[in-house]
């Protein structure tokens, strides 16, 4: 599907609550409260072409992040995909766009809507991955000093795993490789990855 055709999950920033929408937003958040949030401040199903220039909306992104059970490593990959501003930079987060089929997939509700975007985003990424490891939603991130991040906002979960090698990349992350999370600060970092690596170190 190309991006003019895309139809991607927003809200109105106005709608939300004004701490979550600053320079710099990082928030952290337990699920339920993130989602009555969004439910509360109604969602739509925008053109993507249309609302990647419209800064009054933030599409809402699953951010997924990938750590040893410990949190000594932490999983990274070289941005290459469909997004030309983000490349050549590092990210930690895997995820994309909440399309209408997300809601097709059960419950037509926000909880169930993220939830099976992340899922779906999950299995477009990875070509292998370990089923019973649980995913954590840790709380939000958001930024207006980017092109990007001022029509995004992340929601970030966390994969704690016993099994690093039970997760194999697909074609869109480049050099997936598992840095000590201490190093992290070291990579040319995405500024999405830069407030993630905050949100789980807080």
């Amino acid at each position: 599907m190309n991006k003019k055709q895309e139809q991607v999950l927003c809200i109105d920033r106005k709608t939300l609550p004004a701490s979550w929408v600053t320079q710099r937003t990082v928030l952290p958040m337990d699920f339920l409260t993130f989602a009555a949030t969004c439910t509360k401040a109604e969602f739509s199903f925008v053109r993507r072409d249309i609302a990647e220039e419209d800064r009054q909306k933030k599409q809402i992104i699953p951010y997924v992040l990938l750590q040893t059970a410990d949190g000594g490593m932490t999983a990274a990959y070289s941005r290459q995909g469909s997004e030309k501003r983000l490349h050549d930079l590092w990210s930690i987060g895997i995820g994309g766009h909440i399309n209408p089929e997300d809601s097709a997939m059960g419950e037509d509700n926000f909880r169930s809507i993220l939830k099976n975007g992340m899922q779906r985003e999950l299995d477009e990424e990875l070509t292998l991955r370990v089923a019973g490891d649980p995913i954590e939603f840790i709380g939000i991130i958001s930024e207006d000093i980017t092109p990007v991040g001022s029509v995004h906002m992340g929601a970030v979960f966390l994969i704690k795993t016993q099994d690093p090698k039970g997760y194999l990349p697909g074609d869109e992350l480049h050099s997936f490789t598992w840095h000590a999370t201490q190093t992290l600060s070291q990579l040319n970092l995405e500024l999405w990855s830069e407030l993630a690596l905050e949100l789980i170190t807080q």
